[in-house]
């Protein structure tokens, strides 16, 4: 038998290290305008994926993308990390996904980063299985005169759209692969 290559033998390690506390709260319980967007990660035979991470970047509701930093922020003190500071908009987040694949991400609607542009939220994936992270977005309506939206027939377009749920929730499943399967971007 062969030893194994360095793919067989990557990850996933993303348990260790990579998720911080509350990294999927890029505001406060209770924020006004606070939204919940949460979903499944699906692997190419329709079972959710246990042990996946997700990256999240977005505008603020002004449309702003400088974000203020503070999501891995450390006592000055003790230098043990502190968390964010509850009152400035990172736009950053990273969630793990539970036993059962699911992940649920508190922020806020982003504003257009550009007048007339259509805002959306930026989604990194790494999972087991990939030797590259994918690029998705999430958008919370179905905005025309979006370039991406707009090249994409229906069904395909429908990927990248959250459904909305009673209680500013929104559902946002994730398909690497099959009949389902998410829009990934390619950036060159």
């Amino acid at each position: 038998m062969r030893p194994p290559t360095p793919s067989q033998t990557v990850g996933p390690f993303y348990g260790y290290a990579l998720p911080f506390t509350e990294g999927g709260e890029l505001v406060p319980p209770g924020h006004p305008g606070a939204i919940t967007l949460h979903g499944v990660v699906y692997d190419g035979a329709g079972q959710p994926i246990p042990d996946a991470l997700l990256e999240f970047w977005q505008a603020d509701p002004d449309g702003g993308l400088d974000g203020a930093p503070g999501s891995m922020r450390r006592d000055p003190v003790t230098g043990t990390f502190a968390g964010r500071s509850g009152v400035d908009f990172t736009g950053f987040g990273r969630v793990a996904t539970d036993a059962a694949g699911h992940w649920t991400l508190r922020t806020v609607v982003p504003g257009p980063a550009a007048p007339g542009a259509v805002p959306y939220i930026s989604v990194c994936v790494f999972a087991r299985g990939l030797l590259h992270h994918l690029y998705t977005r999430v958008y919370l309506e179905d905005g025309a005169g979006d370039p991406l939206l707009d090249s994409l027939d229906a069904d395909r377009r429908a990927t990248l759209v959250a459904r909305p749920e009673p209680h500013a929730t929104y559902r946002f499943d994730i398909h690497l692969q099959g009949s389902e399967e998410t829009v990934f971007l390619e950036f060159g």
